[in-house]
């Protein structure tokens, strides 16, 4: 998150709050060795670095920086932590929640961005872009015919069904968009009662899903549970010549199933925008296939994402500086100490 994201999206924080902003230097070798620092992940920056800083802030705000319990013990004025991202998982939330100061996120501040890309997906396997692309890559020629597309022959997304696996912030905007593409849709949650929705119904099993859909859309949160959720007998399971979309977690698909898949010709064709790391070098094993599309996570990578990220995190604030309810609190529990529910004075704020 670049500082001038941060500037952009608390300018209205400006007149009541003391603001300062730095950027980390992610350069600098850090190894975690404490059981705080092995709690945190996806991070970038020491958390020395942000420990310099924050002596006298009550408000820190990170995107990707590191807040470890060595964060928090040089922090005794911190009474609030605000992290940009969906999931504050570079935030050690039990040392803040010992601590009793709240951690708030930013959930669904990607689901525009996502949403887009996944739609983007379909398209692409649907028309076969992917194939067409690897044939000009290759040295194929342009022809001057008029009906040079014969060899690359698509279809549209409408009339055809699409299954959404979960129906949250993304699922929900997807849902949206597919209906405009003129598609129908089928949805298996069995945390959400999607309700009274156009061309949309919602199925009891994830069976019945995969037997109607001509294209399935992953969107479900990454969990114990949900680990391989999309192995060979989900894969089986779909309808022979459908499409398969991820863009949650690649934690929840078998990729070995899904290129088993791929190679007998079951599936049509398959995106990503999540893959498992790996230690070869080397392109991915699944692009073997000219019907696959992978991302290297870019799915909520727009500059709309961030600088969303930064407003609901302003809006929280307000919110705190009020002494009103906060929305996105991961630590809810923290919140029951009353003096640190609001703030008697302009704050000063640390991004």
């Amino acid at each position: 998150m670049p500082v001038p994201v941060f500037e952009r999206g608390l300018a209205g924080l400006r007149g009541n709050h003391h603001i300062e902003y730095f950027q980390l230097d992610e350069s600098q070798d850090f190894v975690p060795v404490s059981v705080s620092e092995c709690s945190i992940r996806e991070y970038l920056g020491t958390p020395a670095q942000v420990a310099a800083r924050v002596r006298d802030v009550e408000i820190l705000i990170v995107h990707g920086g590191p807040v470890t319990d060595e964060v928090l013990a040089a922090a005794p004025a911190l009474r609030l932590i605000c992290c940009a991202r969906g999931g504050p998982v570079n935030v050690d939330v039990a040392a803040a929640s010992a601590r009793q100061i709240p951690v708030v996120n930013t959930p669904g501040k990607n689901a525009e961005s996502v949403a887009d890309q996944a739609l983007a997906f379909m398209v692409m396997l649907a028309r076969g872009f992917p194939k067409a692309q690897r044939f000009l890559i290759e040295g194929g020629r342009l022809g001057e015919s008029a009906f040079e597309g014969a060899r690359f022959l698509g279809h549209d997304l409408g009339g055809h069904v699409l299954g959404l696996v979960g129906f949250g912030n993304v699922g929900r905007r997807v849902h949206r968009r597919a209906v405009a593409f003129g598609m129908r849709l089928v949805v298996y949650d069995p945390y959400v009662k999607v309700g009274d929705l156009a061309s949309t119904e919602q199925v009891a099993t994830l069976a019945e899903l995969l037997a109607r859909s001509d294209f399935v859309s992953l969107h479900v949160r990454a969990t114990a549970e949900t680990e391989n959720f999309f192995g060979s007998a989900q894969f089986a399971a779909m309808k022979r010549g459908s499409y398969f979309v991820n863009t949650a977690r690649e934690s929840l698909v078998d990729e070995e199933a899904l290129d088993a898949a791929l190679a007998s010709g079951h599936l049509a064709g398959a995106a990503l925008d999540v893959v498992r790391p790996r230690a070869q070098e080397g392109p991915h094993p699944l692009l073997r296939h000219d019907n696959v599309v992978i991302t290297p996570h870019i799915g909520g990578a727009t500059h709309e994402t961030l600088l969303r990220g930064v407003t609901m995190v302003a809006d929280e604030i307000q919110r705190f500086a009020a002494g009103e309810l906060l929305r996105a609190v991961v630590n809810r529990a923290a919140l029951e100490a009353p003096a640190k529910s609001t703030i008697s004075r302009p704050g000063s704020v640390e991004a």
